[in-house]
């Protein structure tokens, strides 16, 4: 069986977990991806050894001869020779003791013996001290057998690319377990899809990241060629990183996915930039970067002469000005590096803190210098807590280069600098915020459209900027602050829910099918009272879902996306065999904003965003069936969950997993009976038990007579040990079970299943929207429930009573 993502990414967070508690992961995660690296160089050089002795045997050679020559580096020019002491089956069998010597040497072998992997292992030494002492051996040894668990050659995979993926997925593991240092090398994947949307790279295009961390920003730009119809590796990748260990990540990154040609360097960017010509800076078509926030301006330290004992080259790239030396104000120097290199007319997109953007002093006057160049098109306000090591908020700002002496901007944009205000657009998670597809839809939208949007974008032009001292504040052009909540005086005195804030809903009671005369009844001209029927708050919830023209609004969009389904799902399971899917990419999400759209309950970016989501969830699934076909999607669903079964640790039950839902539906139903009456029998027994007393002598209840009987207790204690036992054997026999219903299954079947699990999916993620937009509903209701329903007058009938009542107290005690 292919091996799988879930399962690659399960079985590298289980080598991450034989380090853990060693050492953090901001320290470890330099071993884990030395490890894979060399594990994966290992096996592709095999295959290919492999290759070349049978080509070698079937000329004529002798075995020993073809051994022999097999080792010549000629062979293996479009992967990596690895030397005997580096391959390994030679650590499997030779490294027991001083472990960490062999895999350093290992990695300095692999290192000498090919030019493009120069520096890059390096920094990865398996003998450094961690604390007080080194990682041991039986740790080194432990991480040797793990990863020789699996073979990593394509062959084995389930698509083509699932290293490069399993190994994003590493790096945004350690991200997150490392806090505040993850922010160091890993920006949020979302962030850098909607910069590269904003940019739109196009392929022969040159792109560069001058802060380039693990190469997010290089590997999502050439996914966004080859997804909309370019050729990726057509693109020419730059980048620069100061730290080197982040480097040599970002570098096998590139590797891992395929990208042998990026041209990554290790050095400050600020005070050494990399890529230079014949003296000049390279300039390119794009760059987009997210520069470490606020750090020093280099140092204010003097020499003996008088000097400063830091000065950057390339000066010029700083045209607009510079911060004082060993000041921690680097962002716009950051900014204006990005600047100088890049082409006529190319375009940054840059994260940077607040802070930039109002600051005084030098900070504005490099403001105001980029500002009257007409080089800023957009500022784009981004939620707080997205970013792994701080909580604040931060910013997007797209530049354009200028074209000679003029501005590079569209004839439209020129002069103009777009607002967007999307500081409100996230998911809220456990532990930090996100961007899902349609908060990036709505911001890409509106900058693609260079429009103002009330309460989200304003267009603002640079005289205005100038008279606001080239303040940048985004709230002070773009304000999303919601609107004061009303209070109206005569309902909170009289009761009655003022017309007004009824008809300020309207919109969204004609887009849910909801007549509020329905569930409102007229008091008089400017007030309303709920209907009879709704006497209590729970009532309005109730009477919303089960309102006719909701569930018409509701079921309209149910049928046209039954509708969208069946006439575009089959060129989802037509991608089998397939050598690209961009035209599907593309088809869907334009036939499901058209189909969905004009039903009116939900809005263009959350129609996008549906579709969008769906793409991104399956994305590794349609890559399967293209490699594999549906019966491969459904096998190494297979695999994942037999996987799962194994690893106490799995995230997931996998008997909750969708293939098993869709193909052993009876079989889950009966386990779920039996746990229902296990917990049942379970509850029983508790409840029969007598309570134990301090002395540990059974408490008399006040109900002797209703105690269980012996021969009662008896008979369900019976029971239960027979459930446990059927229990176990069906859980025993789930394998079994899921094995024979995927065997059974033809090329067809397996398809005609794909798409009903597929269908589910999608159809969940809809689900959510509606109900998100009916809670909104329910929302209004409830909020006049609780500002108007109790009147001044009732609460002041209610104060009347209670002091009567205490009167009458005090008397008959005769205090008064």
């Amino acid at each position: 069986m292919p091996l799988t993502l879930p399962q690659l990414e399960r079985h590298l967070f289980k080598a991450a977990d034989i380090l853990r508690g060693k050492m953090d992961a901001s320290e470890f995660k330099e071993y884990i991806f030395g490890m894979l690296f060399l594990k994966r160089c290992s096996d592709v050089f095999d295959q290919r050894r492999e290759e070349v002795i049978a080509q070698q045997r079937a000329q004529g050679s002798s075995q020993a001869e073809a051994v022999e020559l097999a080792e010549v580096k000629r062979w293996y020019g479009q992967s990596f020779y690895v030397p005997p002491t580096s391959r390994w089956s030679y650590l499997v069998n030779e490294a027991h003791e001083n472990v960490g010597d062999f895999l350093n040497k290992a990695l300095g072998g692999l290192e000498n013996n090919n030019a493009s992997l120069h520096d890059v292992l390096e920094h990865i030494d398996f003998t450094r001290k961690v604390g007080a002492s080194k990682i041991p051996d039986i740790k080194l040894r432990q991480l040797i057998t793990h990863f020789s668990s699996y073979r990593l050659r394509n062959e084995d995979f389930e698509f083509p690319d699932l290293l490069g993926a399993a190994y994003e997925y590493l790096i945004s593991e350690f991200a997150d377990s490392a806090g505040k240092k993850g922010g160091e090398f890993y920006t949020p994947r979302s962030v850098v899809r909607m910069m590269v949307r904003l940019l739109k790279p196009t392929q022969d295009m040159s792109i560069y990241d001058p802060c380039v961390g693990s190469g997010g920003m290089l590997i999502l730009s050439k996914e966004y060629v080859d997804e909309h119809g370019g050729e990726g590796r057509r693109l020419a990748l730059y980048g620069q990183e100061e730290n080197g260990t982040v480097w040599s990540i970002a570098k096998m990154n590139m590797l891992l996915h395929g990208i042998p040609n990026a041209d990554l360097r290790n050095d400050d960017t600020l005070g050494e930039p990399a890529h230079v010509e014949n003296g000049e800076l390279l300039r390119f078509d794009r760059v987009l970067s997210n520069p470490p926030f606020s750090i020093n301006w280099g140092t204010a330290d003097k020499g003996k002469d008088g000097q400063p004992v830091w000065q950057p080259r390339h000066p010029e790239r700083f045209r607009y000005g510079q911060v004082p030396l060993g000041a921690k104000k680097a962002d716009l120097m950051f900014l204006q590096h990005m600047v100088a290199v890049t082409r006529e007319g190319g375009m940054v997109a840059t994260v940077m803190p607040h802070g930039v953007l109002f600051r005084g002093g030098d900070e504005c006057a490099i403001r105001a210098g980029l500002i009257e160049a007409d080089l800023l098109e957009a500022v784009i306000g981004l939620p707080a807590n997205l970013f792994y090591g701080t909580g604040i908020p931060a910013c997007v700002l797209v530049l354009r280069q200028c074209r000679g002496n003029e501005s590079g901007k569209p004839a439209e944009r020129r002069g103009k600098v777009l607002f967007i205000n999307a500081d409100r657009e996230y998911f809220e998670g456990r532990a930090q915020n996100y961007l899902l597809p349609e908060h990036i839809e709505k911001i890409v939208n509106t900058f693609d459209h260079f429009a103002a949007v009330p309460g989200f974008a304003a267009l603002v032009d640079t005289a205005t900027l100038k008279g606001n001292d080239y303040n940048l504040n985004i709230r002070r052009y773009a304000d999303n602050a919601s609107p004061s909540e009303p209070q109206d005086v005569r309902a909170h005195l009289a009761g009655g829910v003022p017309r007004a804030e009824v008809e300020a809903k309207a919109a969204l009671f004609r887009a849910h099918g909801l007549d509020p005369d329905d569930l409102l009844l007229a008091r008089d001209a400017g007030y309303l009272d709920f209907a009879p029927n709704l006497t209590t708050r729970a009532t309005l919830k109730l009477a919303i879902e089960t309102h006719p023209g909701v569930l018409a609004a509701e079921q309209a969009v149910a049928d046209a996306f039954d509708g969208w389904w069946q006439a575009h799902s089959p060129r989802i399971t037509a991608l089998a065999g397939a050598p690209s899917f961009v035209s599907l990419r593309q088809e869907l999400l334009t036939s499901f904003s058209a189909a969905l759209e004009p039903v009116g309950l939900l809005g263009r970016y959350a129609v996008r965003g549906i579709v969008a989501g769906f793409w991104d969830q399956s994305k590794y699934d349609f890559l399967t069936l293209m490699a594999r076909g549906a019966k491969g999607v459904v096998a190494a669903w297979r695999s994942s969950i037999l996987t799962a079964l194994d690893d106490d640790k799995a995230k997931q039950n996998p008997l909750d997993h969708k293939l098993v839902r869709a193909l052993l539906p009876d079989f889950i139903e009966s386990l779920a009976e039996l746990d229902a009456r296990k917990a049942e029998l379970d509850s029983q027994l508790k409840a029969a038990a007598p309570d134990k007393g301090e002395e540990g002598e059974a408490e008399a209840g006040d109900d002797d007579e209703a105690a269980v009987d012996e021969a009662q207790l008896k008979a369900w204690k019976k029971e239960l040990a027979a459930l446990k036992k059927q229990l176990k054997a069906q859980q025993a026999a789930f394998a079994e079970h899921l094995n024979a219903a995927v065997d059974a299954l033809d090329e067809a079947q397996a398809a005609a299943l794909l798409l009903v699990i597929l269908r589910a999916d999608m159809q969940a993620i809809l689900g959510r929207h509606v109900s998100a937009q009916r809670q909104q509903l329910v929302a209004a209701f409830e909020n006049w429930w609780d500002k108007y329903r109790v009147t001044l007058v009732a609460i002041e009938q209610e104060r009347d009573a209670a002091a009567g009542e205490l009167q009458w107290f005090l008397k008959a005690l005769g205090y008064v």
